[in-house]
Protein backbone atom coordinates (compact mmCIF):
# COMPACT_ATOMS: atom_id res chain seq x y z
CA UNK A 1 0.00 0.00 0.00
CA UNK A 2 1.45 3.28 -0.80
CA UNK A 3 1.69 6.69 1.32
CA UNK A 4 1.05 8.67 -1.50
CA UNK A 5 -1.90 8.54 -4.14
CA UNK A 6 -0.69 7.45 -7.74
CA UNK A 7 -0.47 10.41 -10.71
CA UNK A 8 -3.20 10.29 -13.11
CA UNK A 9 -2.54 11.33 -16.79
CA UNK A 10 -4.26 14.55 -16.25
CA UNK A 11 -2.07 15.51 -14.02
CA UNK A 12 0.78 16.16 -16.30
CA UNK A 13 0.75 19.70 -18.28
CA UNK A 14 -1.16 20.11 -21.81
CA UNK A 15 0.52 20.88 -24.59
CA UNK A 16 0.00 24.84 -24.36
CA UNK A 17 1.41 25.48 -21.20
CA UNK A 18 4.72 25.69 -19.75
CA UNK A 19 4.76 24.46 -16.18
CA UNK A 20 7.32 26.53 -13.52
CA UNK A 21 7.70 24.95 -9.75
CA UNK A 22 8.16 27.41 -7.23
CA UNK A 23 10.00 27.18 -3.80
CA UNK A 24 8.03 29.61 -1.38
CA UNK A 25 7.89 30.48 2.28
CA UNK A 26 5.24 32.16 4.18
CA UNK A 27 3.62 33.47 7.28
CA UNK A 28 0.69 31.48 7.81
CA UNK A 29 -0.58 34.02 10.41
CA UNK A 30 -3.72 36.15 8.90
CA UNK A 31 -4.22 33.38 5.69
CA UNK A 32 -6.69 30.19 5.87
CA UNK A 33 -4.23 28.03 5.28
CA UNK A 34 -2.87 27.07 1.19
CA UNK A 35 -5.86 26.81 -0.50
CA UNK A 36 -8.40 29.13 -1.89
CA UNK A 37 -11.77 29.55 -0.21
CA UNK A 38 -14.90 31.33 -1.10
CA UNK A 39 -15.03 34.69 0.22
CA UNK A 40 -13.31 37.74 -0.59
CA UNK A 41 -11.72 38.37 2.38
CA UNK A 42 -10.12 34.90 2.62
CA UNK A 43 -6.67 35.35 2.36
CA UNK A 44 -5.25 31.83 1.27
CA UNK A 45 -1.83 31.26 -0.62
CA UNK A 46 -3.15 29.48 -3.17
CA UNK A 47 -5.07 32.49 -4.27
CA UNK A 48 -2.07 35.31 -3.31
CA UNK A 49 0.07 32.76 -5.91
CA UNK A 50 -2.40 32.84 -8.50
CA UNK A 51 -3.70 36.04 -8.69
CA UNK A 52 -0.20 37.35 -8.84
CA UNK A 53 0.31 35.26 -11.34
CA UNK A 54 -2.53 36.62 -13.32
CA UNK A 55 -0.82 39.67 -13.43
CA UNK A 56 2.20 38.45 -15.59
CA UNK A 57 -0.12 37.21 -18.33
CA UNK A 58 -2.42 39.77 -18.28
CA UNK A 59 -5.20 38.17 -17.07
CA UNK A 60 -5.33 34.79 -18.05
CA UNK A 61 -5.70 31.88 -15.45
CA UNK A 62 -2.59 29.74 -14.05
CA UNK A 63 -3.58 26.79 -12.54
CA UNK A 64 -1.41 25.89 -9.27
CA UNK A 65 -0.81 22.61 -7.48
CA UNK A 66 1.21 22.47 -3.98
CA UNK A 67 3.27 19.86 -2.68
CA UNK A 68 1.39 20.67 1.07
CA UNK A 69 -1.58 21.91 1.40
CA UNK A 70 -0.97 23.92 5.06
CA UNK A 71 -3.75 24.56 7.44
CA UNK A 72 -4.54 28.32 8.75
CA UNK A 73 -1.67 29.51 10.85
CA UNK A 74 0.66 26.92 9.61
CA UNK A 75 3.92 28.53 8.20
CA UNK A 76 6.47 27.37 5.23
CA UNK A 77 10.24 27.58 4.81
CA UNK A 78 10.46 25.13 1.98
CA UNK A 79 6.81 24.71 -0.23
CA UNK A 80 6.87 24.04 -3.40
CA UNK A 81 4.43 24.22 -5.52
CA UNK A 82 4.03 24.46 -9.91
CA UNK A 83 2.06 26.75 -11.72
CA UNK A 84 1.06 26.35 -15.93
CA UNK A 85 1.61 29.56 -17.63
CA UNK A 86 0.31 29.91 -21.12
CA UNK A 87 3.17 28.65 -23.50
CA UNK A 88 3.18 31.84 -25.67
CA UNK A 89 3.90 34.16 -22.42
CA UNK A 90 7.69 34.75 -22.41
CA UNK A 91 9.27 33.97 -18.42
CA UNK A 92 12.72 33.91 -17.52
CA UNK A 93 13.15 32.38 -13.58
CA UNK A 94 14.32 35.50 -12.13
CA UNK A 95 11.42 36.96 -14.23
CA UNK A 96 8.54 34.83 -12.34
CA UNK A 97 10.31 35.00 -9.25
CA UNK A 98 10.50 38.70 -8.97
CA UNK A 99 6.89 39.19 -10.97
CA UNK A 100 4.66 37.41 -8.13
CA UNK A 101 6.53 38.67 -5.46
CA UNK A 102 6.09 41.77 -6.43
CA UNK A 103 2.54 41.30 -7.05
CA UNK A 104 1.87 39.39 -3.66
CA UNK A 105 3.47 42.55 -1.10
CA UNK A 106 2.53 43.23 1.15
CA UNK A 107 1.65 39.69 2.45
CA UNK A 108 4.10 37.54 3.68
CA UNK A 109 4.56 35.00 1.02
CA UNK A 110 7.92 35.22 -1.11
CA UNK A 111 8.81 32.98 -3.64
CA UNK A 112 12.64 32.10 -3.22
CA UNK A 113 12.96 30.47 -6.58
CA UNK A 114 11.38 29.51 -9.71
CA UNK A 115 12.28 27.15 -12.50
CA UNK A 116 10.98 25.55 -15.30
CA UNK A 117 10.12 21.78 -15.53
CA UNK A 118 9.05 19.23 -17.98
CA UNK A 119 5.21 18.62 -18.49
CA UNK A 120 5.27 15.54 -16.27
CA UNK A 121 6.66 16.52 -13.44
CA UNK A 122 4.45 17.76 -10.75
CA UNK A 123 4.41 19.75 -7.76
CA UNK A 124 2.52 16.94 -5.50
CA UNK A 125 2.65 13.39 -7.35
CA UNK A 126 6.49 13.41 -8.05
CA UNK A 127 7.12 14.68 -4.32
CA UNK A 128 9.09 11.87 -2.25
CA UNK A 129 9.71 13.21 0.87
CA UNK A 130 8.05 15.98 3.46
CA UNK A 131 9.25 17.66 6.44
CA UNK A 132 7.98 19.76 9.03
CA UNK A 133 9.62 21.36 12.20
CA UNK A 134 7.12 21.83 15.28
CA UNK A 135 8.40 24.53 17.77
CA UNK A 136 7.67 24.91 21.45
CA UNK A 137 8.82 27.87 23.27
CA UNK A 138 9.29 26.10 26.83
CA UNK A 139 9.54 28.70 29.42
CA UNK A 140 7.27 30.98 32.03
CA UNK A 141 7.18 34.14 30.07
CA UNK A 142 5.29 34.51 26.98
CA UNK A 143 6.80 35.12 23.74
CA UNK A 144 6.82 38.61 22.26
CA UNK A 145 9.29 38.42 19.28
CA UNK A 146 7.78 35.03 17.81
CA UNK A 147 4.25 35.28 19.09
CA UNK A 148 2.27 33.65 15.96
CA UNK A 149 5.53 31.59 15.46
CA UNK A 150 5.96 28.87 18.82
CA UNK A 151 3.29 27.38 20.91
CA UNK A 152 4.15 28.69 24.57
CA UNK A 153 4.26 25.79 26.95
CA UNK A 154 4.88 26.90 30.56
CA UNK A 155 5.77 23.68 31.97
CA UNK A 156 8.82 22.47 31.81
CA UNK A 157 9.35 19.59 29.64
CA UNK A 158 11.57 16.45 29.19
CA UNK A 159 12.89 16.32 25.40
CA UNK A 160 14.23 13.18 26.46
CA UNK A 161 11.02 11.26 27.27
CA UNK A 162 9.64 12.90 24.76
CA UNK A 163 12.17 11.64 22.30
CA UNK A 164 11.82 8.20 23.36
CA UNK A 165 8.34 8.35 23.27
CA UNK A 166 8.41 8.96 19.63
CA UNK A 167 10.69 6.15 18.52
CA UNK A 168 7.63 4.38 19.00
CA UNK A 169 5.78 6.06 16.43
CA UNK A 170 8.38 5.63 13.89
CA UNK A 171 7.42 2.74 10.99
CA UNK A 172 4.92 1.88 9.27
CA UNK A 173 1.21 2.09 11.54
CA UNK A 174 -2.11 2.98 10.78
CA UNK A 175 -2.09 6.25 12.29
CA UNK A 176 -5.77 6.50 12.74
CA UNK A 177 -5.46 8.18 16.13
CA UNK A 178 -3.10 11.08 14.67
CA UNK A 179 -5.19 11.97 12.29
CA UNK A 180 -7.94 14.90 11.69
CA UNK A 181 -11.34 12.97 12.45
CA UNK A 182 -12.27 14.94 9.24
CA UNK A 183 -8.84 13.59 7.41
CA UNK A 184 -9.70 12.79 3.86
CA UNK A 185 -6.85 9.93 3.05
CA UNK A 186 -8.52 6.96 1.84
CA UNK A 187 -5.81 5.20 3.82
CA UNK A 188 -4.60 6.02 7.87
CA UNK A 189 -1.51 3.69 6.94
CA UNK A 190 1.61 5.82 6.65
CA UNK A 191 5.98 5.00 7.47
CA UNK A 192 6.90 7.86 9.51
CA UNK A 193 10.66 8.35 8.52
CA UNK A 194 11.71 10.55 11.41
CA UNK A 195 10.59 11.77 14.43
CA UNK A 196 13.28 13.36 16.81
CA UNK A 197 13.01 15.56 19.79
CA UNK A 198 16.04 18.17 21.01
CA UNK A 199 16.20 21.18 22.80
CA UNK A 200 17.67 24.11 21.60
CA UNK A 201 18.19 26.11 25.06
CA UNK A 202 14.07 27.50 25.23
CA UNK A 203 12.89 25.50 22.53
CA UNK A 204 12.05 22.12 22.15
CA UNK A 205 11.73 21.03 18.50
CA UNK A 206 10.29 18.50 17.38
CA UNK A 207 11.48 17.17 13.64
CA UNK A 208 9.03 15.11 11.25
CA UNK A 209 9.65 13.34 7.87
CA UNK A 210 7.86 11.01 5.81
CA UNK A 211 6.28 10.55 2.19
CA UNK A 212 3.16 12.14 2.86
CA UNK A 213 1.18 13.03 6.02
CA UNK A 214 -2.43 12.58 7.18
CA UNK A 215 -4.27 15.79 8.11
CA UNK A 216 -3.38 17.19 11.41
CA UNK A 217 -0.19 14.55 11.86
CA UNK A 218 1.95 16.33 12.95
CA UNK A 219 -0.24 18.67 15.04
CA UNK A 220 -1.63 15.37 16.94
CA UNK A 221 1.98 14.04 17.65
CA UNK A 222 3.08 16.78 18.80
CA UNK A 223 0.69 17.55 21.33
CA UNK A 224 0.47 13.52 22.33
CA UNK A 225 4.34 14.33 23.02
CA UNK A 226 3.49 17.19 25.10
CA UNK A 227 2.08 15.16 27.50
CA UNK A 228 4.78 12.61 27.92
CA UNK A 229 6.97 15.64 28.38
CA UNK A 230 4.84 17.37 31.21
CA UNK A 231 4.73 13.64 32.88
CA UNK A 232 1.12 13.51 32.20
CA UNK A 233 1.80 10.16 30.10
CA UNK A 234 4.35 7.46 30.34
CA UNK A 235 5.97 7.42 26.46
CA UNK A 236 4.33 3.54 26.56
CA UNK A 237 0.82 5.20 26.80
CA UNK A 238 1.88 6.38 23.06
CA UNK A 239 1.88 2.55 22.62
CA UNK A 240 -1.50 2.23 23.27
CA UNK A 241 -2.89 5.38 21.70
CA UNK A 242 -1.28 4.16 18.18
CA UNK A 243 -2.83 0.63 18.63
CA UNK A 244 -6.03 2.06 19.64
CA UNK A 245 -6.87 3.56 16.26
CA UNK A 246 -9.28 6.18 17.56
CA UNK A 247 -8.27 9.28 17.84
CA UNK A 248 -9.97 10.01 21.35
CA UNK A 249 -6.88 7.75 22.30
CA UNK A 250 -3.65 10.61 21.81
CA UNK A 251 -2.95 13.95 23.10
CA UNK A 252 -4.75 17.19 22.26
CA UNK A 253 -4.26 18.71 18.60
CA UNK A 254 -1.51 21.16 19.01
CA UNK A 255 -1.78 24.47 17.88
CA UNK A 256 -1.05 25.71 14.51
CA UNK A 257 1.69 28.50 15.00
CA UNK A 258 4.19 26.12 16.00
CA UNK A 259 3.92 24.18 12.78
CA UNK A 260 6.06 25.40 9.81
CA UNK A 261 6.69 23.29 6.41
CA UNK A 262 10.66 22.63 6.00
CA UNK A 263 11.23 20.84 3.07
CA UNK A 264 10.13 18.58 0.10
CA UNK A 265 11.95 16.24 -1.72
CA UNK A 266 12.18 15.07 -5.53
CA UNK A 267 14.30 12.05 -7.58
CA UNK A 268 14.09 15.24 -9.78
CA UNK A 269 14.50 18.19 -8.03
CA UNK A 270 14.56 21.59 -10.12
CA UNK A 271 15.62 23.70 -7.45
CA UNK A 272 19.26 21.82 -7.34
CA UNK A 273 20.58 22.74 -10.73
Amino acid sequence: MSDMPTARPDDAAPPNVCRWAVLMEYDGRGLVGWQRQKGQDLLSVQGLLESAALRLTNGRDVRSITAGRTDAGVHASGQVAHLDFPADVTLSSATVRDGLNFYMKPHPVVVLMARPVLPHWNARFSAISRAYRYRILNRPARPALEDGQVWHVRAPLNESIMQQAATHLVGRHDFTSFRATACQARSPVRTLDRLDVRREGEYVVIEAGARSFLHHQVRNMAGTLKLVGEGRWEPEQVVHALAACDRRAAGPTAPPEGLCLTGVGYLENPFSR
